[in-house]
This record gives structure tokens, C-alpha cells and sequence, in this order.
């Protein structure tokens, strides 16, 4: 099998030395070049023609929201945008998914050479999911301004669902997006989403996903009542679980527990909430992630009387966490990106 060819774009020498040097220690990955700013890397990009590409944010000459959008536009690449953990990274992290780079991994810029190592198996593991995507164009348009949202049915309600729980990870921040702009603001059910994400760009996601949708959105709050016809994304550093507090309060409950989690928050953790809390009621949707989180959530939610929906393959970014769905035979609909409003519409 031939090498994933990254070229990796960074103002930083010292970062484009430790991206190289994170990436070079897979055998199934090879660096063939570097950018100096974003003018550079749409130069490289097209001489080059890489599988994927690392691309820094603030750049002098263009930056790379700018560099993103001429490379989406000319040759559509697979973008890892590299964003350092802050309020102003998390929103041009955004725009640059809306220009269409397809996920992001985040630095922090006041860390260690030591600590920035650590983020070198998430990198890995992000540049082999975009490489190694058999369609690889597929997804990468810029992002579409939400058609006028859909009416809500009459007629196809079976058994009404009370709640709605999202969960995503890569590729996850453009999937959310275009689901929740699709739904009516009248839609009147409540959602969670749960999606991996750093603490630093959960309430900027949270704000930018309230100016972009008819349903209102907000970061949860620890104790805050659930209300219907709202979005509570999960804020990221911590779980998020939906309580029962009376025949029909519920409360919204954020901790540390369990401390050791390998995902904070975990899309298994606030699925089972909800299917605890709406038994018969809930309604799951897992979307585009590596690995198998929300697994576990989606079968809580089918074994309780719940609905199920899954992305289908051909429109994730990486098609983990619903293919693992999908194969334990937990989807009642598998659907594409651009359907999946319109299924929670109808089911609902």
C-alpha cells in the first residue's frame, strides 16, 4: 500500500518540524512538504497534489481560511486545520470548516514540546481517517446556507418522541451544523449533542450553531430544566447527563464523573442519560467519528423503545461510530448527511 503524502502548513518552523516529526513516526505516512504561509500552501498544493493537508490558522501573506478557501475551490484536498485552544481559534476553526476543510485538531500554543506530543496519536489518527476515506472528495463543498427549514409532518407519528441525542466526533462540528439548520424552529422536542470537542470551542460552537438555526441553541448549564423546542450542547471537558426530577421535569446534570473517561464529553454517557430518562421516548442519532463512541448510548435508547438513525457511509467524514451503529444492527434508518432532518422530522 502506497504512503498517505501530507503536506503540512505552518508559519512556525518549529511546529512544522514537530507536525513532521509526529506524522514520520507511522510508516504509512509521508511528509512530502512543507508551506511557510497559506500562499505557499496553495502553491504546494497544486504542484504537489498531497493526500492531505495540516494547515495552521493565522499565517502572514494569507492565512489559512484564506489558503482553504482558494484550495477547496481549485483542487479539493482534505484539510486537518491545526487550531490553537481559544475562543478566537474555535471561530476561525468554523469558518475554515465552512469553507470546507474537513476537522481540525487542536494545539495550545502555551505548552510544552513534551506536552504538544501528545496530541501526535489523535493526528495520526485523523490524517489516516481523511486519507484513507475510499471517496475522498466527497463532503468537502464549502458549507451551504440552510435552505428555509422543514414543516413539521402531520400524520406520520407512530409514538411521540420526547427527546433527541446527537452524537458526532470528526467531521462531526459540519454534520451537526447541517442537521440542526435543516430543523423547523417550531420542532418543539429537546436535543442534546454531544460531539468531542474542547472546552475553549463548545460555547463558540454553541453560539455559532444559535445565529445559524431556527431551534435555539445554547452550551448546557449545570441544573438548568430542560425546555422543549431547545439544543443543550454538551460542553466539552466534562459529562453531560439528563436527570428525571419529578413526572415531567428534567434537569440537566454536568461532572467530572467518571474522571478517568477516554471521551469528555462521551456521546455513551449522554445517550444512556436520555434513554434513562425518556424510556420509550428518546430518539438517537449518531453521525460522522472515528471509533465506536455512542455505541453503547444508541443501544440504551433501541432496547428502552427508542428510535435510531445513523449517517450513512458515503457522506461521513469517517465512518466509525456509525458503521459500529449500523453493524450491530441498532439503525432503524441509515440515512445520508442531507436526509437525516428530515428523518428526525418525520419519526418525530
Amino acid at each position: 500500500m502506497s504512503k498517505l503524502r501530507v503536506l503540512v502548513v505552518d508559519d512556525s518552523a518549529f511546529m512544522r518540524r514537530i507536525i513532521r516529526q509526529m506524522l514520520e513516526t507511522d510508516p504509512e505516512i509521508e511528509v512530502i512538504g512543507s508551506g511557510r504561509d497559506g500562499a505557499e500552501g496553495v502553491e504546494l498544493a497544486a504542484s504537489l497534489q498531497p493526500d492531505v493537508i495540516t494547515m495552521d490558522v493565522e499565517m502572514p501573506r494569507m492565512n489559512g481560511l484564506e489558503a482553504t478557501g482558494v484550495i477547496m475551490e481549485k483542487f479539493p484536498t482534505p484539510i486537518l486545520m491545526v487550531s490553537s485552544l481559544t475562543t478566537e481559534g474555535a471561530h476561525a476553526t468554523f469558518e475554515a470548516l465552512d469553507k470546507g476543510a474537513a476537522d481540525y485538531i487542536s494545539k495550545n500554543l502555551v505548552t510544552s514540546a513534551l506536552d504538544m506530543l501528545k496530541i501526535q496519536d489523535e493526528l495520526i489518527a485523523k490524517i489516516k481517517a481523511l486519507g484513507r476515506k475510499a471517496n475522498r472528495l466527497h463532503g468537502l463543498r464549502a458549507y451551504r446556507r440552510p435552505e428555509p427549514p422543514l414543516s413539521t409532518p402531520s400524520g406520520h407519528v407512530t409514538q411521540k418522541i420526547g427527546f433527541v441525542a446527537i452524537g458526532a466526533s470528526t467531521g462531526g462540528p459540519r454534520a451537526i451544523q447541517e442537521v440542526l439548520s435543516h430543523l423547523p424552529g417550531d420542532i418543539g422536542t429537546p436535543f442534546l449533542v454531544a460531539v468531542h470537542m474542547p472546552k475553549a470551542f463548545t460555547g463558540a460552537f454553541a453560539e455559532r450553531l444559535n445565529s445559524l438555526c431556527k431551534i435555539p441553541v445554547k452550551e448546557a448549564e449545570d441544573g438548568e430544566k430542560v425546555t422543549p423546542g431547545r439544543v443543550f450542547l454538551t460542553p466539552g471537558g466534562t459529562q453531560t447527563r439528563i436527570r428525571r426530577r419529578g413526572v415531567t421535569d428534567f434537569q440537566v446534570e454536568i461532572s467530572n464523573d467518571p474522571f478517568n473517561s477516554l471521551y469528555k464529553p462521551s456521546v455513551d454517557i449522554a445517550m444512556t442519560s436520555v434513554a434513562e430518562s425518556f424510556s420509550g421516548r428518546a430518539m438517537g442519532v449518531i453521525l460522522t467519528g472515528m471509533g465506536h463512541d455512542g455505541l453503547e448510548g444508541m443501544r440504551a435508547i433501541k432496547e428502552t423503545g427508542g428510535k435510531t438513525i445513523a449517517q450513512n457511509e458515503e457522506s461521513c467524514t469517517v465512518y466509525g461510530m456509525p458503521k459500529a451503529v449500523v453493524e450491530a444492527g441498532l439503525a432503524d434508518k441509515v440515512a445520508p448527511l442531507d436526509k437525516i432532518a428530515a428523518e428526525i422530522v418525520n419519526m418525530i
